[in-house]
């Protein structure tokens, strides 16, 4: 009998699992696809590879010439392209089996199918088979949500993973929707040279940040080709032989465009239908599973994390929910803030937030200030043609505690990260703006910005008197 089972070895169910072996406790992950899931796969590092790929030939093409340098002629080797993503996730694969490996973990290359109290039906391919086990640890993902009404088959019409596999760049591009995963595909095929079109049902244009931060970020993709249309809702996408007919209303007006290739990209749904549940009652009506702030179900000694739990579908909030389940089912006192998780947009610029809004702070009631630094006061922003963006800061107008960041621009993602140590440290912004930071850095952006919310900042003019 293991000490802890987990279903699946995606970054939520991989380091729950080497967690498990450092504390000393007997842990084995069932797997029936891929090691590392679909973050490692499908999702966020064959993206990003395919966003980095793309952003050089963007630069190579659009933006080397003021630097002097000038570059006769570019071609796209897409197939190259696509297999160097491969490599990238082949090595990450390997290297996550090889981390299980060395922390006695096994790896049961199986289909979980029933989940009873102290155990696991699954199939493999000697049959169907028993696995025992103190506690188990569900961590099967996300799959991309389907369009009511719409097949995908990923020739045409793609689904979110079927759309890092495209054998050519499409001419015409329609993107459906306008959240994190549309918005980075629209930019990979973009930069390669499609004429993209984003269509997304919502009115407001990423309603988690602030509105004039939104607006800035809409402008800077409008300027590098990306067509977001807002209020556009899908009624019919067909394929006509190879090509696709999109139609949609929009201000009570039904439209139509035609496209090479459709890509769906309204977000994700739990893998949970395939699993059966000795206890039904462990299910939400929405597939997700139900867990208390500890990630536990109605059952004490079964968990789940991940995706397939309330809060965002992030590969790192799903890591900090197995190390935490792991270290608790050891008798320690661990937990999670949920405030403070990081969100990102591999876009170019980055985007990146975490924590409250000021939309949100009024709502609440709660009086704060604010600072903001734009981009283009940056000297290292200028020097590398990057001062697109700015850092914005809410810290509460009585403590001086840091409530918000976020960010648009060069190395947003790390910049963020700064910032969320400071919050999570409980630092306010006067103790982080005393921190000395290097000069020239893009860093430096949040270093004004909480200067500026005490009317201090130096590069930049202080709308309020201190």
């Amino acid at each position: 009998m293991y000490d802890i089972l987990i279903i699946g070895s995606g970054p939520a169910g991989y380091v729950a699992a080497i967690r498990a072996s450092q504390l000393g406790l007997k842990a084995a992950c069932i797997e029936k696809d891929s090691v590392g899931g679909t973050c490692l796969n499908v999702g966020c590092i064959p993206s990003k590879s395919l966003l980095d790929s793309s952003l050089k030939y963007h630069q190579l093409t659009k933006n080397f010439t003021e630097h002097g340098i000038d570059v006769k002629s570019t071609s796209i080797d897409l197939e190259k392209m696509m297999s160097r993503k491969l490599g990238v996730v082949d090595q990450l694969t390997k290297g996550v089996t090889g981390l299980l490996k060395v922390n006695n973990v096994e790896l049961i290359n199986a289909r979980a199918t029933t989940i009873k109290r102290n155990s696991v039906e699954v199939i493999d391919e000697k049959g169907n088979r028993e696995i025992e086990a103190k506690h188990i640890i569900i961590a099967t993902g996300s799959t991309p949500r389907k369009f009511p009404g719409i097949e995908t088959d990923n020739k045409t019409i793609f689904d979110s993973e079927g759309a890092l596999e495209f054998s050519s760049i499409p001419k015409k591009l329609v993107v459906v929707g306008a959240g994190v995963i549309g918005l980075e595909l629209g930019s990979i095929w973009s930069r390669l040279g499609s004429e993209v079109t984003v269509l997304e049902s919502e009115t407001t244009f990423l309603p988690m940040l602030d509105a004039r931060l939104s607006r800035q970020i809409a402008r800077e993709f409008k300027n590098q080709g990306l067509n977001i249309m807002l209020g556009c809702h899908i009624t019919e996408i067909q394929n006509k032989g190879g090509s696709a007919e999109i139609k949609y209303i929009s201000n009570e007006t039904e439209e139509t465009i035609c496209s090479d290739k459709v890509i769906i990209a309204i977000g994700r749904e739990p893998n949970t239908t395939d699993l059966n549940f000795e206890d039904s009652s462990i299910l939400t009506d929405k597939s997700f599973i139900e867990v208390n702030e500890y990630c536990q179900t109605k059952l004490e000694n079964i968990w789940a994390i991940g995706d397939v739990v309330r809060g965002p579908q992030l590969a790192h909030k799903a890591s900090e929910e197995g190390i935490m389940i792991v270290e608790r089912i050891n008798g320690e006192n661990s937990n999670l803030n949920y405030d403070l998780i990081p969100n990102v947009i591999y876009t170019h610029p980055e985007i990146a937030w975490v924590g409250k809004t000021e939309s949100q702070l009024k709502e609440e009631n709660i009086d704060y200030k604010s600072g903001s630094f734009p981009f283009a006061a940056s000297g290292k922003a200028l020097a590398i043609s990057e001062e697109v963006g700015s850092v914005n800061v809410v810290a509460d107008a009585r403590t001086d505690k840091i409530l918000g960041i976020q960010v648009f621009g060069p190395s947003a993602s790390e910049i963020l990260q700064q910032g969320l140590i400071a919050m999570n440290s409980d630092l306010s912004s006067a103790r982080l703006s005393s921190t000395i930071v290097s000069h020239p850095t893009v860093s430096e952006a949040l270093h004004e910005a909480t200067l500026a919310i005490n009317s201090k900042a130096i590069h930049i003019r202080n709308t309020k008197k201190i």
